[in-house]
C-alpha cells in the first residue's frame, strides 16, 4: 500500500493519432485513365436489347 507521502502512479494516456494521413492522388481525383485505350477496344458498339427492333422497324413507323 502506498504511503501518504508518495505520489500516485501515473495514469496511462491514450496516444493520439501521431499525424493525419495524407490522401493519395487516386483518392482525390479518382481513376482518370481508362483500363483500355480507344485503339484496344472493339470499334463496333455493344449490342442492346432494342437493336433488333431498331434494325427491323417498318418504314411507316418513322426512322
Amino acid at each position: 500500500m502506498p504511503t501518504p507521502d508518495s505520489p500516485p502512479p501515473p495514469r496511462p494516456t491514450r496516444n493520439p493519432d501521431p499525424a493525419p494521413r495524407r490522401p493519395t492522388l487516386d483518392e482525390i481525383f479518382g481513376d482518370v485513365l481508362p483500363d483500355t485505350t480507344k485503339d484496344e477496344r472493339d470499334p463496333t458498339p455493344a449490342k442492346t436489347e432494342d437493336d433488333w427492333y431498331e434494325q427491323n422497324r417498318p418504314p411507316h413507323h418513322g426512322g
